[in-house]
């Protein structure tokens, strides 16, 4: 939803955090936790407070 409201392609968001589309997918799919470092890169990218983001991330996960 956040990636919509950006308007950012999954290869956009990918290139802007340094991971490939295939990582955003499976983020999006709740196949995966992203890592600290790329949640920080996230929730920049987001302009989102990384515990905002963490929230969210546990939510989407539940």
């Amino acid at each position: 939803m956040e990636r919509a409201i950006l308007n950012l392609t999954q290869e956009e968001l990918a290139e802007k955090v340094g991971v490939s589309r295939q990582s955003i997918y499976s983020i999006e799919k709740n196949k995966v936790v992203p890592s600290t470092i790329l949640a920080l890169k996230l929730s920049a990218v987001f302009h989102k407070d990384v515990n905002s983001f963490s929230s969210l991330m546990k939510e989407i996960s539940k």
